[in-house]
């Protein structure tokens, strides 16, 4: 008979025997992939996501849904007749509600609260979102920029139509970090400058001048920054935080810092070193995006290269489906601008001179110059495309360098060579090609127009409408290829730009002509505006007044 013992002694030693021989196995196996360490730069980026946000225990500014409804659509409508990215509607909106209450005769007691509750209205800040108490701190900022504006005034050096615009651009910049203060796009933007302004060298110039021209090309391509906002960033770069205590210091020093943040927004390269920028903005648009889902572990998730690899591909799939929305966004926009000014000149101006010069009014005419120019902007959209799976490739490659190297460099480096330039034969010839490219665009379509029987004034409008729909849609082009790394040309580049960019430089004038002197524009600003609002607010209390009637009974 066999001992159980020996057998349960021999089973033991061949389990030993098996896990030993198992262990011996794996440690014969390659180690697991080691994790690559985050550079500094990125490390600095991971932190300001990792940290944990402290919800503010504080009672929250509540508006009436009834209203709100209203004026949201009243929002869509007006900006629907200007031009701007969707960055820059809340600083724009702010703007235009300051100067409506403050030239009014408002002041920043008066103007504080109404421009809170009218922005939470609108649903540009989320209802039950703003503690009461940024209402003082609104009310104080608006003061302390009135103050600056008196202090500068009261200096006599200073255009004060000029004075204002800057007033207005920075008061109102400095009201959307305060309402809404993103700080981890702001981290991503000091990221990227940090990581490009080692790759463009400016021959001739100092280094904060190459820092200042790649610090707003950043902001402008990742950001999207209008001017107001790269007015206040430089402003805040020259002198600090606007305070108290900063107050007088800034005024005595506004004309330096005016001068030298006019110096670099006026910087003859700057659209070159733009231009470099923007073709490298989508890795960190995506970046940012990515690590904003995973925020709550986002160092682990960078860790698990498989993990992280296919969120970044989701959300470049997931951008280039919003593309297509983007882009009908944009040419919904733009067709509204574009027959909102249309009218004005139409039947003001082509109407008017047809009537008083020939007796009558060429309808033919007219309706072409009124029809054309929005169904050309619906033609250009058929012809935009979005990038593909090449490109999401490239952007994981990039974010990967990013994200592990101290200096990832994307392409070539950029060299400007700044000076004065020699005049060379051929840069004579480019001159002349230049203002041929001009005549034969220009010149083709006036010659049809004159086919057509227009008049002189009729040949105008078409043309400078032409032009706007050009600049229009070469900006929509742009918005197609915000997720784009790099440049991509076609056979046919070289020969479409010869024709389509002189029409294209003169278009972003009218364009930004059309902007300053827009009539319907100040109509809706101080004539219809104001009473919509009070009517609005009135509402209101109304509503709250049934509210606490209601509550009485109950």
């Amino acid at each position: 008979m066999e001992n159980p013992v020996s057998e349960t002694v021999a089973s033991e030693d061949q389990t030993k025997s098996t896990d030993t021989l198992h262990s011996l196995l794996k440690s014969l196996q390659p180690n697991e992939k080691p994790v690559k360490p985050l550079s500094k730069l990125a490390e600095q980026v991971v932190k300001t996501f990792e940290r944990e946000e402290h919800e503010v225990n504080e009672r929250k500014i509540s508006v009436n849904p009834v209203v709100a409804k209203f004026a949201a659509w009243y929002e869509k409508l007006r900006n629907a007749m200007e031009i701007r990215d969707e960055e820059v509607i809340l600083r724009s909106s702010i703007e235009r509600i300051l100067k409506r209450r403050l030239l009014l005769g408002g002041n920043a007691q008066t103007t504080a609260e109404p421009l809170v509750r009218e922005l939470i209205w609108a649903r540009y800040l989320a209802d039950s979102s703003v503690p009461e108490s940024m209402v003082r701190k609104v009310e104080h900022t608006i003061d302390l920029w009135l103050q600056l504006r008196f202090k500068v005034i009261n200096q006599r050096k200073f255009s004060v139509s000029e004075l204002n615009k800057w007033i207005y651009h920075l008061m109102s910049s400095d009201l959307v970090h305060l309402l809404s203060s993103n700080v981890e796009k702001e981290t991503v933007n000091n990221f990227m400058y940090q990581i490009l302004k080692e790759d463009v060298t400016l021959e001739g110039e100092a280094e904060e001048t190459r820092n200042a021209q790649v610090y707003l090309a950043v902001r402008r391509a990742f950001s999207k920054d209008d001017l107001a906002f790269l007015r206040f960033h430089l402003f805040t770069l020259f002198f600090g935080k606007l305070s108290a205590e900063s107050l007088e210091r800034i005024a005595n020093g506004f004309m330096d810092g005016y001068s030298e943040i006019v110096k670099q927004l006026s910087y003859r390269s700057r659209e070159r070193v733009y231009l470099y920028v923007r073709r490298r903005a989508a890795a960190f648009l995506i970046l940012e995006d990515v690590m904003r889902v995973h925020k709550s572990g986002v160092r682990s998730f960078i860790q698990d290269e498989a993990s992280f690899k296919d969120a970044v591909m989701a959300a470049c799939e997931t951008k280039y489906k919003n593309i297509s929305q983007k882009v009908r966004t944009a040419i919904i926009r733009s067709v509204i601008f574009i027959l909102t000014t249309k009218v004005i000149f139409a039947f003001m101006v082509e109407g008017t001179y047809e009537r008083l010069v020939y007796g009558y009014i060429n309808f033919l005419a007219l309706g072409i110059n009124t029809g054309i120019p929005p169904l050309l902007m619906i033609v250009v959209s058929f012809f935009i495309h979005t990038p593909g799976q090449e490109n999401s490739d490239r952007i994981y490659d990039y974010i990967d360098k990013l994200l592990h190297v101290d200096n990832p460099i994307y392409g070539s480096p950029l060299f400007i060579k700044e000076g004065k330039e020699k005049r060379t034969v051929l840069s004579v010839v480019f001159a002349v090609l230049w203002i041929l490219a001009f005549v034969i665009s220009f010149g083709f379509v006036y010659m049809v127009l004159n086919d057509l029987q227009f008049n002189f004034v009729s040949k105008g409008i078409f043309i400078f409408f032409l032009a706007v729909v050009s600049f229009l849609s070469y900006r929509i082009t742009l918005t197609a290829n915000l997720y784009r790394l790099g440049e991509k040309q076609g056979l046919l580049t070289p020969i479409i730009d010869f024709f389509f960019m002189p029409v294209v430089r003169v278009g972003r004038k009218f364009t930004e002509g059309i902007a300053q002197v827009n009539f319907l524009l100040f109509v809706f600003d101080f004539v219809i505006e104001t009473p919509f609002k009070s009517i609005f607010a009135f509402a209101e209390q109304w509503f709250r007044f049934l509210h606490d009637k209601r509550e009485e009974l109950g």
